[in-house]
């Protein structure tokens, strides 16, 4: 693993976007969110943004270099 810290964030934005995505749609109720097409639409992008930031953070594997 290249950077943890990257890891780690990009994990919590992904659950994020997930959970915001999930909102949106109205199946996680109690929030300003709830049923909301802007969240529906944003918590997707959200989430691949968290995804790109792990893979960014993992970084390559092997690579040739000793």
């Amino acid at each position: 693993m290249k950077n943890p810290m990257l890891v780690g964030v990009g994990v919590v934005v992904a659950l994020l976007g997930l959970l915001f995505t999930f909102q949106g749609l109205g199946y996680v109720k109690g929030s300003f969110m709830t049923d909301s097409n802007f969240w529906a639409v944003a918590g997707p992008v959200i989430a691949v943004g968290g995804v790109l930031v792990v893979v960014r953070g993992v970084g390559r594997r092997g690579g040739g270099q000793a």
